[in-house]
């Protein structure tokens, strides 16, 4: 599966055209550095894609490349693969989660004695992504509602996965544990399935293949209208460890905390073994890990400590929400509603609020007030505020709890660092 150790990296042989475009690239993202206005991945692949439309797949030809794309998991499952694979050779990632052409394009062009690359997709593109970068491995986590606005129907996502994977050479990692990644990808020729889990199941209670209505007994799902059902699993993930192939049961010991971070860990073990990387030792370079482009970090702020938690859908609030200190801890919510975390904000009332009663809670954020009357209707006491360090200075003690959805993230982060 591996491309020879000897092979130069992405940029050594590239065409005149594909080095301008590289060199482009990288000075449009310097000056977007410069002028404070992010990383410059975006700005930068745009600009490089503009000059040679044909540059990702370029960029991509003397890689083993390993997509990872999911509603939720992403940006963590793709660190967490990147790590396990430095154990076979290096690698280039797009590791800040700019996850659409553009961001992925401006990933590989850093690449340049990069063996692997191992990268983030969003739902949407990976068709897109996967035509362009012939990936050797594909890890499919899960599908739930996202950015209505913006996205399709989780089922059409699975179709479209489904029909771009049915061709592919590529091994499919997928989570046999739901129902619509199992449907994607169970057309494909190679599939490896996990039982990884699924927390969040109100988006899988039709059959993706007929319609029907799917029995979900412990452990176990299927539709008894036209027998679509739970593959057996090659991986398993049984609490703290995981079962791979041959009945081995390795450890899984994450700094990163949650039953979700675990399944992660399960499917990049499960990835890197694809690639000759024996699981004790992807899981050992798993425990470096600690925070992932500032999710999970705890940070100090007028003397308080507080951790910063990413959710963006109803199914990633679910799992944060199992993550917080027990009341009365206090916890900070905050959601912005910009065009990168989607306009639409009805998915406030798919969000079982009701977690946090008990918990003092502070609202703030671009839609702190569509948020304070969906806390109202779920019965939790809660204040709303302008500022991260007005919720500090009114946070009764423990440890701080700030949760917000993604461009609210951001904003939490650079709040807290100023």
């Amino acid at each position: 599966m591996a491309a020879n150790p000897e092979q130069a990296g992405p940029s050594a042989t590239l065409p005149a055209r594909a080095k301008l475009a590289v060199t482009a690239g990288k000075a449009a993202a310097a000056v977007s550095r410069a002028a404070g206005r992010g990383s410059g991945s975006v700005i930068g692949g745009r600009v490089a894609l503009k000059l040679d439309p044909d540059l990702l797949k370029t960029l991509a030809e003397n890689l083993d490349v390993v997509l990872v794309s999911a509603t939720n998991g992403k940006t963590t499952t793709t660190r967490l693969i990147a790590e396990a694979l430095r154990a076979a050779g290096p690698v280039v990632s797009n590791a800040l989660g700019a996850n659409m052409p553009a961001g992925i394009t401006s990933a590989l062009a850093g690449g340049t004695d990069a063996r692997f690359g191992v990268i983030e997709v969003d739902e949407k593109y990976l068709p897109m992504v996967a035509r362009d970068t012939r990936p050797k491995a594909v890890a499919l986590l899960n599908l739930s509602r996202d950015q209505l606005d913006r996205s399709s129907e989780t089922r059409m996502l699975a179709e479209k996965w489904r029909e771009s994977l049915q061709h592919s050479d590529a091994v499919i990692i997928a989570n046999a544990d739901d129902p619509l990644v199992t449907w994607a990808a169970s057309s494909s020729r190679r599939v490896v399935w996990v039982a990884a889990g699924q927390a969040y199941r109100e988006d899988a209670w039709s059959c993706p293949s007929c319609g029907g209505v799917m029995q979900r007994p412990e452990d176990d799902w299927f539709c008894p209208q036209c027998g679509f059902r739970r593959p057996q699993p090659h991986w398993a993930l049984h609490g703290a460890f995981v079962t791979d192939p041959q009945g081995g049961n390795w450890p899984i010991q994450l700094q990163l905390p949650g039953r979700a971070n675990l399944a992660n860990a399960a499917s990049s073990a499960a990835v890197a073994a694809v690639f000759g990387v024996h699981p004790q030792i992807a899981l050992q370079r798993m425990q470096a890990v600690q925070a992932v482009a500032g999710r999970y970090e705890s940070v100090e702020l007028n003397g308080r400590e507080v951790r910063l938690l990413l959710a963006k859908n109803p199914a990633g609030w679910l799992e944060t929400f199992s993550l917080i200190d027990p009341a009365p801890a206090p916890v900070v919510l905050s959601v912005n509603a910009l065009s990168a975390d989607g306009t639409d904000t009805s998915w406030l009332w798919d969000v079982d609020y009701e977690r946090l009663v008990g918990h003092p809670v502070f609202v703030m954020g671009q839609r702190k007030l569509d948020l304070a009357v969906r806390l109202e209707v779920a019965g939790v006491h809660f204040q709303v505020v302008d500022t991260i360090q007005q919720a500090v200075a009114m946070a009764p003690p423990g440890r701080i709890e700030a949760i917000a959805n993604y461009t609210a993230f951001q904003q939490l982060r650079r709040d807290v660092k100023n």
